[in-house]
């Protein structure tokens, strides 16, 4: 259940930050690292956020951007290196699903495709479906009828890895051709 704001008590609403440019740029320059404490933000998701905020407007809210790229707080291709690295580690996941998810953090696709082939150069797509598929098959065992192959297909289809490569894998684990690590 979502908590509404309160209204502005008394203490602060004599006080607009539009009113001294100076102290409207150290408000939103506060609440930009109190937002980059709670988790790392690419630049777009940033400034909407910012920009979401009382008293700040556009320009105010470029020259905090500004100011934290200087200072090397805010770095998109650091930022997307970092959030696919994690992921990776964390659970396969296809080089799709994460392209589509940096994409979502509204990061170029030229920014996109350096950090995942960066992170797919070292950890190859191969090598995380086969994890994938050795999870599911601990958890569900072999596919065993074609209903259970294509749920297998799906889910993989679901976190990203390639058409050709779930096919193949597919085909391979319904024959028995991957080591089924629950026998």
């Amino acid at each position: 259940m979502r908590r509404r704001r309160s209204q502005p008590t008394e203490k602060h609403q004599g006080q607009e930050p539009d009113a001294n440019p100076a102290k409207a740029r150290e408000h939103v320059f506060q609440r930009a690292g109190k937002l980059l404490a709670a988790k790392q933000r690419s630049v777009a998701e940033l400034r909407e956020r910012l920009l979401e905020g009382r008293g700040a407007t556009a320009a105010v809210v470029e020259e905090v951007i500004e100011r934290l790229r200087e200072y090397g707080y805010l770095d998109d291709a650091r930022f997307a290196h970092g959030y696919a690295s994690l992921r990776v580690q964390q659970r396969p996941i296809g080089r799709q699903r994460l392209e589509r998810d940096l994409r979502m953090k509204q990061i170029d696709k030229a920014t996109v495709a350096a950090a995942l082939d960066q992170v797919f150069e070292t950890t190859p797509e191969e090598g995380m479906i086969d994890r994938a598929i050795e999870k599911r098959m601990r958890l569900r065992g072999r596919p065993q009828t074609r209903a259970d192959a294509k749920k297998l297909f799906d889910h993989l289809l679901r976190q990203g890895f390639a058409f050709e490569l779930v096919s193949e894998k597919v085909r391979a684990a319904s024959k028995g051709d991957i080591d089924d690590p629950g026998q």
